[in-house]
């Protein structure tokens, strides 16, 4: 797949891996409302296909990503309330259908990561950062609000860290982002994301593809919820449809068995 003429690139492994890739350089991989569009439909794409396992999201050069492109952000101040609306809610879609991707996905953060790229780091299930990484909700600097991107954010960082860093749009390194939940594995440079990279999908490529969308869709549906009757049947009920599945039938099977459950190809 190309985008945007190469702005977006994604490419599908025979193991089912799709990377998705911010091609932008030049420009700290910026992105405007068409990288948006392009990203939305990639992550779509890959949603559907049975034969990707992983995302993995990550750009090309030194900058993860400086966030919103300077000249959309212009156009965007020139436009009216409507449009303006409109085109947050694309923003949002963005970050709705990557945090709700069926499949493990992975971000891979090098450099700088400003603004909206706070925002994809938040979405994905697993992030990797070097220690010359850094973060920035840098938004009030300039007048705005980290807004489409905050229950992400927030989520990921929670809310006493967010209280300093959304006023301060301070950058913060990726040891803080650590910390805080934001980011789960640091390297030492960049030449070692791919090699961290590898051992998580090694890992996620054992499990159960259904299992591992049910066990997102889980998280969500229990997250910060009082644990009360609904809470329990609901857990219940989730763990009773997955013993009956046919990938809960096959694994348990091969558990007992002691032999490697049909979705491993080795």
């Amino acid at each position: 797949m190309d985008n945007n003429n190469n702005a977006v690139l994604l490419q599908i492994s025979d193991q089912g891996v799709a990377t998705l890739t911010l091609n932008r350089p030049e420009v700290h991989n910026a992105f405007d409302d068409s990288i948006i569009a392009a990203l939305i439909e990639a992550l779509e794409s890959t949603d559907r296909n049975p034969e990707v396992r992983v995302l993995v999201l990550r750009s090309n050069g030194r900058n993860f990503s400086a966030g919103a492109d300077l000249g959309w952000m212009k156009r965007m101040a020139q436009n009216s309330h409507q449009e303006n609306l409109e085109d947050a809610g694309q923003l949002a879609r963005l970050m709705e259908v990557l945090n709700n991707h069926s499949k493990p996905t992975i971000g891979l953060v090098q450099g700088a990561a400003y603004g909206g790229a706070v925002g994809l780091a938040a979405c994905c299930d697993i992030v990797i950062a070097t220690e010359q990484s850094s973060f920035c909700l840098s938004e009030v600097k300039i007048g705005l609000i980290p807004a489409v991107i905050s229950p992400y954010v927030v989520r990921a960082l929670g809310e006493r860290l967010s209280r300093r860093y959304f006023l301060t749009a301070e950058p913060f390194s990726a040891r803080v982002a650590a910390e805080a939940g934001l980011v789960h594995q640091v390297v030492p440079h960049a030449d070692l994301l791919d090699e961290a990279c590898s051992r998580f999908i090694a890992q996620l490529r054992r499990n159960s593809p259904q299992a591992m969308h049910a066990a997102k869709e889980l998280i969500f549906a229990v997250s910060q919820k009082t644990i009360d009757q609904s809470v329990i049947d609901d857990t219940a009920c989730r763990i009773a449809d997955i013993r009956v599945s046919a990938e809960g039938q096959e694994g348990l099977s091969a558990f007992l068995d002691k032999r490697t459950p049909n979705w491993i190809e080795d």
